[in-house]
Parts: C-alpha cells; sequence; structure tokens
C-alpha cells in the first residue's frame, strides 16, 4: 500500500535509523495500529473468559462484572487526561508509556491470584490503554502530513477498532477452551513489545508543549463525567433505566459535565478550548462518531446475544457468524482512504451511514427468525457504512484541530466514540430484556431500527458539517 514520502524539513538522522527516515511508509501505521488493536481487542476478549475466571479464582457476580467494566470505565473517563498529557509532554513519549503500562499490568492479569488482585490489575490497564488512544491517532496526524495518505492512515486505524472488538470473543473462545483464560492477557505481551519496538524506531518523536500547564479541575471534571456516564450506561443493561444507581449516575453527569465547561471557559490553559467544540467541523463530527458507534455495537451487541441465547451458536460459532461484518471494515476503510482525495469527506461519510441505516433497517425488516443468510448482506452494510464514514469523520476531527491539540482532538472523538458503544450496548440490552412488551424478537427489531435511525441522523450531520472537496482541499 503506498504512501506520500515525508515532507522535507524532517529532524536530521541517517536513512534507516532516524525514526523520521520511515515517516513516508507504512512503519508508524503498523506499530500504532498494534497499539490501538490491543486496546480495543481487549475491551471485547475477556467476555468469554470471565466466566470460566468466576469459577477458577473465584469471583462473586459483582467481582466479574467490574472485571469486565473497569477497564472500560477507566479508559473512558481518562481519555481527556491522556490526550492532553500527549499535547504537553509529546505524544510518541505518552504512547510509549502506554504501552509499556498495558502490557506489564496485562502480565500481572495473567498472573492473579484472586479475583481483587485481577480487579485492580484492570482497572490501571485502563490507564495505560488511555495514554495510547489519544497519541495513536495523533501520532498518524504527524507521520502521514499528507492528505491522502493521513486518510488511507485513518481508515485502517479505525477498521482495527471494527476487527479486534469482533474478533475478541473468537479468539476469547479459542483460548479459553485449549490454553485457558490466563492466555487471554499474555496474547498482549509479544503485540506490546512489538509495537514498543517499532515505536521507537520509526516513529518519530512528537514536539512538546511544555509551557501549557494540566487543566487539573477540568480533567477531574471530565473524569468524574464519562466514568458517570459510562457507568450509568453499563448498569442500564443489566438493571433497567429506571433503576436508582442509574439515575444517580445519570443525574450527576449533568453538573460534572456543566463543571468541566464552566472550567474550561476561564482557565489560561484549557485542557479543550471551547472554540474547538463550538467548531461545526469538530463537534458535528464527535457527534457522527457517537452515533455510528451507537449503531455498530449495538448492532454486535445484540447480534452476539440473538446468536448464543436464540440460535444456539458457540461463543466460536458467533464469532465466525460476525466476520461478514469485520471483514467489510477493512474493505471499506481501504477504499475510503483512496476516494477522499477525488471526493472530499462530505460524501464518503454521509453515503457509509445510509448505507449502515439501510443495513439496520433491512435486519429490522427481516422479522426476528430470519434465517442467517438473511442477515449477511445487513451486517456486511453495517461493517462498510461505518468503517466508511470514520475516515472521513477522523480526518474532520483532526483537520480542524491546531497542533498543538491533537491530542485533545484525538482523546475527545474517542471519548464520544466510547460513550457511544456504551449506550448502544445499554439500550440493545434494555431492549432484549424487555421486549418492549411484546417479546424477544420485537425488542430485537427495536434495536436495529433505532441504529438505522442513528446512522439516518448521522448521515444529516454529516452533510452539514463535514467539509468536502474544495473545503478540505488544503488540509
Amino acid at each position: 500500500m503506498p504512501f506520500a514520502q515525508p515532507a522535507a524539513g524532517g529532524d536530521p538522522g541517517s536513512p534507516g535509523s532516524s525514526p523520521t527516515a520511515a515517516r513516508g511508509s507504512a512503519a508508524p501505521l503498523v506499530a500504532v495500529c498494534a497499539g490501538y488493536f490491543m486496546v480495543i481487542l481487549d475491551v471485547t476478549i475477556i467476555n468469554v473468559a470471565v466466566p470460566v475466571v468466576g469459577r477458577e479464582l473465584p469471583a462473586s457476580l459483582t467481582g466479574i462484572q467490574w472485571i469486565t467494566d473497569g477497564y472500560t470505565l477507566v479508559l473512558a473517563g481518562f481519555l481527556m487526561t491522556g490526550g492532553a498529557l500527549g499535547d504537553r509532554l509529546g505524544n510518541r513519549r505518552v504512547f510509549c508509556s502506554g504501552v509499556v503500562v498495558f502490557t506489564v499490568v496485562s502480565a500481572a492479569c495473567a498472573l492473579a491470584p484472586s479475583a481483587a488482585f485481577l480487579v485492580a490489575a484492570r482497572l490501571v490497564e485502563g490507564l495505560g490503554a488511555a495514554l495510547i488512544v489519544p497519541g495513536s491517532l495523533a501520532l498518524l496526524q504527524e507521520a502521514y502530513p499528507v492528505p491522502a495518505a493521513r486518510s488511507r492512515a485513518f481508515g485502517l486505524w479505525g477498521s482495527m477498532a471494527g476487527v479486534a472488538a469482533s474478533a475478541g470473543p473468537l479468539l476469547g473462545g479459542l483460548l479459553v477452551s485449549t490454553v485457558g483464560w490466563r492466555w487471554v492477557f499474555l496474547i498482549n505481551l509479544p503485540v506490546g513489545v512489538a509495537c514498543l519496538m517499532l515505536t521507537s524506531r520509526y516513529v518519530a518523536p512528537s514536539p512538546r508543549h511544555a509551557g501549557r500547564a494540566l487543566d487539573w479541575p477540568a480533567q477531574c471534571a471530565v473524569v468524574a463525567a464519562v466514568a458517570l456516564l459510562t457507568a450509568a450506561l453499563n448498569e442500564a443493561g443489566r438493571r433497567g433505566w429506571s433503576d436508582p444507581a442509574v439515575l444517580a449516575g445519570l443525574g450527576l453527569t449533568a453538573p460534572a459535565v456543566a463543571a468541566f465547561l464552566t472550567r474550561e471557559r476561564f482557565a489560561r490553559s484549557p485542557a479543550l478550548p471551547l472554540r474547538l467544540l463550538r467548531a461545526r467541523a469538530t463537534s458535528g463530527a464527535a457527534v457522527i462518531g457517537l452515533l455510528f458507534n451507537f449503531g455498530f455495537y449495538g448492532m454486535v451487541f445484540t447480534a452476539s446475544l440473538d446468536f448464543q441465547h436464540q440460535r444456539g451458536f458457540s461463543a466460536l460459532e458467533t464469532g465466525l457468524a460476525l466476520f461478514p461484518a469485520v471483514a467489510m471494515t477493512t474493505f471499506a476503510s481501504v477504499l475510503s482512504g483512496r476516494l477522499t482525495r477525488r471526493t472530499g469527506d462530505r460524501p464518503l461519510v454521509t453515503s457509509g451511514m445510509l448505507l449502515g441505516a439501510l443495513g439496520l433497517a433491512g435486519w429490522a425488516a427481516a422479522g426476528p427468525d430470519a434465517p442467517y443468510p438473511l442477515l449477511v448482506a445487513p451486517m456486511m452494510a453495517a461493517g462498510f457504512g461505518t468503517s466508511f464514514a470514520l475516515t472521513g469523520s477522523t480526518a474532520t476531527v483532526m483537520g480542524a484541530a491546531p497542533p498543538a491539540y491533537s491530542g485533545a482532538a484525538s482523546a475527545l472523538f474517542n471519548t464520544t466514540r466510547q460513550i457511544g458503544s456504551a449506550t448502544g450496548v445499554a439500550l440493545g440490552g434494555s431492549l432484549l430484556a424487555t421486549g418492549t412488551g411484546t417479546g424477544y424478537g420485537a425488542g430485537l427489531r427495536t434495536s436495529m431500527a433505532v441504529g438505522a435511525l442513528a446512522y439516518l441522523t448521522a448521515a444529516a450531520l454529516a452533510w452539514w458539517c463535514v467539509p468536502g472537496r474544495a473545503d478540505a482541499g488544503g488540509r
């Protein structure tokens, strides 16, 4: 896959030894995507292992839930902090620090002697992940300054999420059934070591903005807001939306957000300047990310439950059944990266969202007992459409942010996507549990219909906020 050669004026160094020598190659992309893949894989690979973990350690139901949810809560809550640290200390330094933390703590998870130890290790692992994700996009922004190459890199980066999320249950089921649940964490070790070596060798050092102080009050407010919201959404899928704990979490989120916005308005060195949030491209593309993650991960979650609980598929068979959606994410990311130079981002994001809406609407129309072959095309449409739109929306967010705030912009985009995923899973779980009063199949169809509506909303928003070819020419 060709990537544009780096612009002149890079850091001095001999060819083959300086990281800047590889800026025109695919090596930085492989390094960054390895770290991002590892982070997203750990969100889903654990799901099929926790029942076995609960028996062997042993763990209570609450402990099992925290093994899964503790990681995602810390990841979502500290993304903005990770982005701010990357902008201040250098994105490569923070990214590599996150990889080291994640890899070492993965080994600790694998060696966990008790459930309490494993929960604590998962929390720290989530912190390492929160340092990796914002820097991953910022490093690609720096490594591929030419728009066409950068779009292809963003596309492949985005496809990693779909591949990792969908491959998690398949790989987890395979590992648990052969070598044991501890290998769910040990598999991260060679990936983490390879990622660190590739990043150190082929990714150029990032600029630092050490004069910009970290806005700790704002960081604490956003951690509280995102953690409360994510926790409430996670619990809503299990307890229901009217549960007091869920209502309390949702209610406390609002003042935390208000505190963050108030602090950012008056701070001398804001973590996320409000002018970026007011920018149509930044805020609009972030909302689009929330909506397509809501639709796609809601589909993956409800489809997984349908395949296992209604159709009797094993975890391994479920992973294979979801493969058509996964395969489309990689193909669509490559295609969108190549087309964006000719069309601009707006047509790709809009058409991708419309295709995703068509796919989920087709699933809803197929009925609750539709044979699996009829569901392949809807899954492929949703996977293709989401990945097709991800490239352009990512480029829109990153292109609208000044270089000094690339980590913060990446963190904003990934935070909204994480919230979208949590919301899609929570709503899908609630609809399946209640069946909207008429049964499981009706809940499944309603979940797909709501996901289709989210895609349609994202398509309309994309036409309004994503730059067209003429607008994006200078990016």
